[in-house]
Parts: structure tokens; sequence; C-alpha cells
């Protein structure tokens, strides 16, 4: 062998079990083994003794595996006929990996991480070798961990993107633009193997480039998370993160699946979160139960590191009282407007509208359920038990435009003019309207109180000086009393969204 560290790998082999209870550690036994596979003219390569299964396992050929059980049988007649020896038989389609680690722990933990368990593990005394034998159908994706981890190889991490709308074109122009220093700086190779949207799914081993949405547009296969998870297993991808780009109630029921298929989960999608709290708490016994991590810092806030810093201050033991803010990009547009303007109510709409602040039907954003979505994610963020239901929602919309077609109401806008010119001119003097989330109660009880409402504040309050489409986030804690820590800035966008996804790729691929 030219290098000590050299990695060993030998590819068709076939494990041969011995299994029974009284013959283990007798003398002459492995001797036996030798003698009669010798004479049958097979090449042994390891013997393994496993206490805990009462068996011993042998390494051999596959071309020999039918003949090795056979001549071991005759050998151990009387054996299998006092019951010392219940049963010899062979498990097909292995390879054997041999190498050298100064942490064989961190070895095994990464392929523990990959759903790698070796069927054989046999360590050679004096030389600080170890052998393992895996799976055939998982040989090339050990074999490439176990290169990362001596060599100090950069680390593949295979990333599969779902939705590639604004955020995820985005988030994929993004990758292929830092990948290479990404590379060269954190030792991560970044590859983009399958992107998806509703209909058809686009795969490629290699890693797609910048002609990747061509690819999408021939892919053949329809787009269902079973081609995604065969694909995987295929092509032995190791490092695994789905990226769900989507707003779909679908898609978040692979969530699942895909964790115990080896998927780490990055996701901008705000829905699972806000499901029944029995379902949000199933997922996360999944995950804990695979070792998958699953990051979600854009399901508020967009790029800013609001939940990041929760949690950071939950898990610390701090007593957070209290969470307010304008959570909506687009009602932070459109009040931060009409505060300051003379122009109707109708007019700001429409000009948020044709910006592409707002979904294409207005009433998504002036109904708060987006408000309430994420200000019911913070609120399980602090082991609060609140359902959607416990929100008290103020919906912007008259009851009579909830029903009507998009177009109908836009074209009836103008009758809101009207009720928000009262709401703005019965303000107190340098006051503006503020379209909030608020959190607050007893936050150490099983539920907070949960409000999304349009109120009126002080202009030089942080909330009343409020600019554009920004986002704010008041955080109230214990030792901060009533100095809230302020998160500010953008909280819409594709290209902030999309930033923070990739910071959250980044934190998952960095722990892997």
């Amino acid at each position: 062998m030219k290098n000590a560290n050299e990695i060993k790998f030998l590819k068709n082999r076939s494990i041969v079990k011995f299994e029974g209870e009284d013959f283990l550690g007798e003398i002459g036994i492995d001797g036996r083994i030798f003698k009669a596979l010798t004479l049958a003219r097979i090449s042994v390569g390891v013997i393994s003794q496993q206490a805990i299964e009462n068996g011993i396992s042998i390494l051999v050929h596959e071309n020999d595996a039918e003949k090795a059980v056979s001549c071991l049988i005759d050998e151990f007649e009387e054996e299998r006929k006092s019951g010392k020896v219940s049963q010899i038989y062979s498990i097909n389609n292995v390879s054997v990996i041999g190498f050298v680690a100064e942490d064989y722990n961190k070895v095994f933990a990464e392929l523990a991480r990959n759903n790698v368990f070796p069927l054989l593990l046999n360590q050679v005394s004096g030389e600080n070798r170890v052998n393992i034998v895996v799976t055939s159908s998982q040989d090339e994706k050990t074999r490439n961990i176990i290169e990362s981890e001596i060599f100090k190889k950069p680390k593949t991490v295979h990333l599969a993107i779902i939705g590639h709308g604004n955020v995820g074109k985005t988030l994929i122009e993004q990758v292929l633009e830092s990948s290479e220093e990404i590379k060269r700086r954190k030792k991560i190779d970044l590859k983009v193997v399958a992107v998806a949207n509703s209909k058809k799914i686009a795969f490629n081993k290699k890693g797609f480039d910048n002609n990747w949405s061509d690819e999408v547009v021939t892919a053949e296969n329809p787009s269902n998370v079973e081609e995604l998870i065969n694909f995987s297993k295929e092509n032995q991808l190791e490092n695994l993160i789905v990226v769900d780009n989507t707003a779909s109630k679908d898609f978040v029921k692979n969530y699942h699946a895909l964790a115990e298929n080896g998927f780490d989960l990055v996701s901008s999608n705000k829905i699972f979160n806000t499901l029944p709290i029995e379902e949000y708490r199933k997922l996360r016994y999944t995950l804990n139960k695979n070792n998958r991590r699953y990051l979600y810092e854009t399901n508020v806030g967009a790029g800013l590191p609001l939940i990041d810093t929760i949690k950071l201050l939950h898990l610390s033991g701090e007593n957070i009282t209290r969470i307010k803010g304008v959570f909506s990009g687009t009602l932070s547009y459109v009040f931060n407007n009409f505060s300051l303007r003379e122009d109707k109510f109708s007019t700001i709409i429409n000009e948020a509208l044709e910006k592409g602040y707002t979904e294409p039907d207005p009433r998504e954003d002036l109904s708060g359920n987006d408000v309430a979505r994420k200000l019911l994610i913070l609120a399980r963020e602090l082991d609060l038990i609140n359902e959607f239901e416990d929100i008290n929602i103020q919906n912007l919309v008259p009851e009579s435009l909830l029903s009507v077609s998009k177009s109908e109401f836009l074209s009836r806008l103008e009758e809101l003019d009207e009720e928000y010119k009262k709401i703005k001119e019965s303000q107190e003097p340098g006051h503006v309207l503020r379209y909030v989330g608020d959190l607050h109660g007893d936050l150490q009880k099983d539920k907070g109180e949960l409000d999304v409402k349009l109120v009126s504040v002080p202009a030089t309050s942080a909330l009343g000086q409020l600019k554009g489409s920004d986002s704010i986030f008041e955080i109230y804690t214990e030792s901060y009393g009533e100095n809230p820590i302020v998160i500010m800035g953008a909280g819409a966008g594709a290209q902030v969204t999309a930033r923070g996804v990739f910071g959250d790729i980044l934190r998952v691929s960095e722990t892997k």
C-alpha cells in the first residue's frame, strides 16, 4: 500500500453469517472455518465475532458466497443438529472500506448522519486501521464521506430546490455565483442537483450550472417526492438538503418522509409551522429521531435575524415578555405612505399592487392572515401551544367585499376610502397608523394572547419612524425591562428572502 492513510475499497463481497447460542468463544471454531474454506479454495477477508448477536461473520468474494455457505453447512453439520449453530447464510452485495483515521467517532457520526450504519466493523490491531462493511447501494457515498473527513476535502452538500419562482430563482443564482468562494472559504461544495416546480422535477447528479432553467423546461420526471428520494438513493448522494421555496399546503406534507430519508429541511414556506400543534410537534419528533435539522429563519422577517435571536434568548433562559411589531412589508408600505401623504387609501393600495408589494389579490395582505401566521410562528418558538384560531385578527376588508371576485374587489377599492380617512383623521396629533402583530400576556403559561390589528402610535416612536416597506420587531424581556431589543430592516423581497434561505443552507451545511 502506497500510503498508510490510503482508503482500501473492495466491492463485490458477501458476508457469510453463523448464528447460534453456545459456540461463541469455543476453541477451534476459527481454525475449522479457515480449514474448510481453504480446502474449498475460498479466500477469507475478515472474521468478526458479535457476542450481542451470538454470531460469527466471515467476508468472502460474492462469487464464492454460495459455495462458502454450502461447505460450512457440511463442516458444522453436528453443531446444526445439536442446535449450537441455528443457521448459516449469506448477505450479498456488500463492499469493504478500510481506512485509518485520527478520530473514528467523528467519521462514524458523519456516516450515521447520512443514514449509513456498517453491517460489520473490524479493527486491525497494531495498525490502527478499521475495516467496515456496508451495502453496495451505499458504498460510494460512504467512501465520499470518509474521504472528506480523513483528507479534509471540501464536503459535498447536495441541494434540492423546490419552487423556482422569484425567491427560488434568485436563490439558485446566488448559490451558483457564490459556490467557488464558499468552497474555498468554508470547504463546502454546494451542488444544486434537483430543481422542481409543481409539475416537473429536473435532476443533475453533477450539479446544475447557469443553464439550469433549460433543463427544467425539458425535464420529464413528474414532480413528486418519491422521484427525489429514489434519485438520492440511486446516486448515493450524501449531505442532502431540501429547500422549500413554495407557499404550497401540499408540499409540506412531505417533510416527514424527507426527514426519514436523510434530508435536512430549509424552508421559506410558513405553512408547516402554523399547522395544528400536534403536527408541529410530530415533525420535531421525526427530526430528532432521524438526527435531522429544519431551519426557517425567513418564515418571519425575510432576511432579518429574528427567529434565531428569539431562539437564543429563549434557550438561554431569558424570560421574553412580549413581541410586537410590523410584520408585513406590504402593510408597512401601505400605512407608512397613507399616514404621511394626502392620497386616498385606494390610491396607495393600487400603487403597492403596481410595485409588486402585494399579492395579486390584495385582500390576502389586508386580511391580516399573513401577519397572524408569522405571530403564531414566534409564539411557538417560545414553546406556547397556541393555535391559529386563538389569534384576534382585524380584517381590513369590509364584509361586503370579502366574497366578491378579485376583479370586482379591485374595481370597488374606493369604497374603503371614506372609512380609512375617518380613522386617519380621528388620531391624536403627531400619531401615525401601523398594522401590528402583538404577542403578550403571561408567556410563562401554555398560551399567550395574540392580537393582529391596526393601531395609532406616536410618529416619534420606533414603530412610528418606520420607512418604506421595512419591518420592525420589538422583543421585550425581563432583563431589558421597558427597553426592547429592536430588529428592523427589509422584511420582504426576493433578494433578501433568498439571502436568508442561503444563510440557513450554510448553517445546516456547517453542522453536517
